[in-house]
């Protein structure tokens, strides 16, 4: 019995994956290398990607048949694969779980990928709501 409680305790203190709920200037500051990139200005990455997770890396949305994960809300239809969608195209060559962690690295990896082929609308928020008026997304610690 001791065990098990000692067990709990560690899942509980020590979750296997670490999510961040990041800020605005925290964002930036690990986005600076997409900046500029396909022509998307950082304001807008950090726009579109509030309105789409709220800067929260464990954002899990279940979206007309398929499943978005984190930061990006990278969708499990084409881009990464999960046991929910054994048919995805899984263009990013990755598990879908690897976006709901801390290190943002293959996130931005594959959202480049999918700013390549789909462009930014791939990302709903962004026409309405972030492509102009972008001086409240701007960190000013950069």
């Amino acid at each position: 019995m001791m065990s098990f409680v000692s067990l709990l305790l560690v899942g509980i203190l020590f979750p296997a994956i670490q999510a961040k709920q990041f800020t605005k200037c925290e964002l930036s500051q690990v986005l600076k290398d997409m900046d500029g990139f396909g022509g998307i200005a950082l304001p807008e990455w950090i726009c579109t990607i509030f309105h789409t997770s709220g800067y929260d890396t464990q954002t899990i949305v279940n979206n007309n048949g398929g499943t978005e994960y984190g930061l990006f809300q990278i969708s499990n239809k084409f881009w990464c694969k999960d046991d929910q969608n054994l048919q995805s195209k899984n263009i990013c060559d990755i598990s879908c779980d690897k976006f709901l962690d801390d290190d943002l690295t293959d996130d931005m990896i594959c959202a480049k990928k999918i700013l390549d082929k789909e462009g930014i609308d791939y990302w709903l928020a962004h026409k309405p709501l972030c492509s102009e008026k972008l001086e409240q997304w701007r960190c000013e610690k950069l």
